[in-house]
């Protein structure tokens, strides 16, 4: 595993723990829980493509978050199942709301100018 990949993992990481948090302390409006499950959507993709365009890595982010949210108007008995465990709780969600789908967006969006900044301001100091 390169240094990129560790570096993106360790975010990964660290997202999964806010995010659990997030959910944890009362306070915190729930649309921060899948603003920051679109956050770390992006940094597993990052994982498995850590040199893709950013705008790529950041639209199939979003696909996957789109496509999970949308997975959830779907009320199969296996699926209602599967989403009665921790696993289909965190991952599959409960139910389909548009809220998430701007929630999503926003992260995907933040996470991809904060990486398109950082990267330049990186690149410029080291040049």
């Amino acid at each position: 595993m390169n240094k990129t990949r560790i570096y993106y993992f360790l975010a990964f990481i660290s997202i999964i723990f806010l995010g659990i948090l997030s959910r944890k302390i009362s306070f915190i409006p729930l649309w921060i829980g899948d603003f920051l499950y679109a956050v770390m959507i992006y940094f597993l993709v990052r994982i498995f493509l850590p040199f893709k365009n950013a705008f790529l890595v950041a639209l199939f982010s979003l696909l996957i978050c789109y496509g999970i949210e949308f997975l959830q108007l779907y009320q199969g008995e296996w699926m209602i199942e599967l989403r009665k465990t921790l696993f289909g709780k965190y991952v599959l969600g409960q139910g389909f709301l548009w809220e998430d789908i701007m929630a999503y967006t926003f992260g995907i969006f933040v996470v991809f100018m904060t990486e398109k900044f950082t990267l330049h301001y990186l690149n410029q100091k080291s040049a």
